[in-house]
């Protein structure tokens, strides 16, 4: 099969079985062209897009400033490796990342992290300077962010959450929650520790996370032994559970206490997603170091670790890079992204976008009160809880909406989580008529 050749839909899963490793998990969808909140497959079928590349696509499929600038960009050079030669797009991306940093609420949180800990030592103001590392992928970002927070604390522990998901690197993979994506890979990265995150839904409150903290803490690790905490503000794959806020704030305190680099991993919440341009702006919260990914390249390529200064500069000189890390082509197409995602009309219409989803998502759960357990999540970045476990339901609902023109992806630790990403150029037509696929194929569940 080349790739001039206008193949089939049935000729490409042919392929794709002959020549793609099982583990490659995929639908039976074939994409061959994209624009808008709109897919067509290769026999010119068209559906609506509410899984977004998995987030990767919250400005929508072909945005005109996005593709205008990578085109600018590949007719300079598409490759320099900045290592070897610095160019404009990396450094001028890395501006704009601390032009955008979440400062926390009225200007930001008084106090730095401790002295306990961090190189430095006293205790500074924030708002500081941020840095910013460019590499290819979150979960690489993730990799990275762990590797700063020890250089700078001189520690080696990592606390992760249940729920959590960070990536399928080796690191990553002992961070992350889900037992599909490690399974059979071991050994895993070792000094990994994980607690219990807020799920308000199954029983697991504000104080119930912060007592289990603290029994971690007494039980497993000692807190001048951790270097970072990692929390996603809204889990994703998790079951796009968002955090309370005052287990955010809470945490906050505690990485201030104990000298500990607070990591905020945005990959999948950030970017837009929900509203703002990052998540933990909703919180009033300012982190030691933001983790982006997904849309941030604008379906290219990208990933960034921003974090203050101080942390940033910790690593020795050659501790951080990689061959494609900040890849001008990507870093163009970043430049134009977070241009459109801090633009005065974004987040008013992700508002009305948001305001929308949720209150059909709602009538459409009193509708289905026996299928339907819970709504929820933050901004645009919405899901329904299906209330049987197995995750059947929830791949029936998808495969349904799917033959009548919907994608949709399910997440959750069980599989039963219906998660929402239409782009964010959706137009109110487009997302009244998926929620009504949704809905018909919710109520094909129920009586299946």
């Amino acid at each position: 099969m080349r790739l001039e050749e206008r193949a089939s839909t049935d000729a490409i899963r042919r392929a794709r079985e002959r020549y793609v490793p099982r583990g490659v998990a995929t639908t039976d969808l074939v994409v061959t062209r994209a624009w808008g909140a709109r897919l067509w497959d290769a026999d010119g079928t068209e559906y609506l897009d509410f899984a977004g590349g998995i987030a990767c696509q919250n400005l929508g499929h072909g945005n005109a400033a996005v593709v205008r600038a990578i085109h600018e960009q590949v007719d300079r050079y598409l490759h320099q490796c900045f290592m070897v030669g610095m160019y404009e797009p990396y450094v001028a991306l890395a501006e704009k990342l601390d032009d955008l940093y979440p400062r926390g609420a009225n200007g930001g949180p008084t106090y730095g992290p401790g002295a306990a800990g961090f190189a430095g030592g006293a205790s500074s103001l924030r708002q500081a300077a941020t840095k910013t590392l460019l590499v290819n992928s979150g979960a690489e970002a993730i990799e990275n962010a762990v590797k700063i927070a020890r250089a700078a604390t001189g520690r080696a522990g990592v606390v992760v959450f249940d729920h959590a998901f960070h990536g399928r690197t080796n690191l990553t993979m002992a961070m992350t929650s889900k037992l599909v994506y490690k399974q059979g890979f071991g050994p895993l990265a070792t000094d990994i520790h994980r607690a219990p995150a807020p799920y308000p839904y199954h029983g697991v409150s504000t104080a119930d996370a912060i007592r289990g903290l603290e029994l971690l803490f007494k039980q497993d690790v000692d807190a001048r032994d951790v270097a970072c905490i990692v929390l996603e503000p809204v889990q994703g794959e998790g079951g796009f559970i968002p955090m309370p806020v005052d287990f955010i704030r809470a945490l906050r305190e505690l990485c201030d206490a104990h000298g500990i680099v607070y990591v905020d991993d945005e990959v999948q919440a950030g970017c837009g997603r929900t509203g703002t341009v990052w998540a933990l702006e909703q919180y009033g919260v300012e982190p030691d170091l933001l983790v982006a990914g997904k849309t941030l390249g604008g379906g290219l390529p990208l990933a960034a670790v921003t974090g203050r200064a101080e942390l940033m500069d910790a690593p020795h000189p050659g501790g951080l890079g990689g061959t494609f890390g900040g890849n001008p082509v990507a870093c163009a197409a970043a430049l134009a992204v977070l241009d459109e995602l801090s633009s005065p009309g974004f987040r008013e219409r992700a508002e009305q976008i948001a305001t929308l989803l949720r209150s059909r998502l709602d009538e459409i759960a009193a509708r289905f009160p026996t299928v339907v357990g819970e709504v929820r999540g933050l901004g645009a970045m919405l899901a329904l809880e299906l209330t049987e476990r197995s995750g059947d339901a929830a791949k029936a609902v998808t495969t349904k909406a799917r033959e009548n023109g919907l994608v949709l992806l399910s997440c959750g630790l069980y599989g039963n989580v219906i998660r929402l990403l239409p782009p964010l150029s959706a137009t109110d037509e487009e997302l009244e008529r998926g929620l009504g696929i949704l809905e018909d194929a919710l109520g094909n569940a129920s009586t299946g």
